[in-house]
């Protein structure tokens, strides 16, 4: 799936928010569920080696953190033993599961959502009845690094903050982005990059292009 199938695809959760969130807020749910998805893909293929090693730090009594997070082979990590596929498979319990899950991230993934204020939004999901349908949305999209290169993952991300940007009927400069924000998409961008990004010419060339696109980013992300 090219870049702007995959954008409509993830663009297609505003028709479920009609009616009950307007068009100025459709960013702010569905961006925060983009980068969700994505970060459960990314953790997925680590998920059961990450569990098995926090429950042995538990049991040894010694703080889990470092070891977990070289588990994941990722700078961050997720503790809980839910997933969002798993999240679909108990209703009842959605909103809670949903909740726990998003406080097994690793400090620095938790700052981010809670600047997104996604358990307002959330809660508001759960309220109009949309939580489930929202989730399963994205829990169907695949973007595992392996099928949505790093590359194509941020084109896709910058075609939504485009078509929010559009439909807010607000100026640019009424838009940020959270630096937490910015810093874990670059990373999740350029994850594959670690040796280019260890040599220092083009670790400069690198740094150069980011700093642009950083810049351009930040006045137009809908949050």
């Amino acid at each position: 799936m090219n870049q702007q199938s995959l954008s409509a695809l993830i663009w297609s959760v505003a028709d479920l928010l009609r009616g009950n969130f307007k068009q100025s807020e459709y960013g702010r749910v569905i961006l925060p569920f983009t980068i969700l998805r994505r970060l459960d893909c990314v953790l997925a293929p680590t998920k059961k080696d990450v569990l098995a090693e926090f429950e042995k730090q538990k049991r040894a009594g010694i703080a889990y953190e470092e070891f977990v997070r070289r588990k994941s082979k990722q700078t961050f990590f997720n503790i809980s033993p839910m997933d969002m596929p798993k999240l679909m498979g108990d209703q009842d319990h959605l909103r809670a599961n949903l909740q726990s899950y998003i406080q097994g991230f690793s400090p620095d993934v938790r700052d981010i959502f809670s600047r997104f204020e996604f358990a307002v939004m959330v809660e508001r999901l759960h309220k109009a009845n949309l939580l489930y349908l929202v989730l399963e949305k994205f829990a169907n999209i695949n973007l595992h690094p392996d099928t949505v290169s790093n590359t194509q993952m941020g084109y896709v991300f910058e075609e939504l903050i485009r078509k929010f940007a559009e439909i807010s009927n607000e100026t640019a400069g009424e838009h940020f982005t959270p630096r937490e924000v910015i810093s874990l998409m670059v990373e999740l961008l350029f994850i594959e990059d670690d040796d280019a990004l260890s040599k220092p010419h083009q670790a400069a060339a690198r740094h150069a292009h980011l700093k642009s696109k950083g810049n351009c980013s930040a006045r137009s992300i809908l949050v």
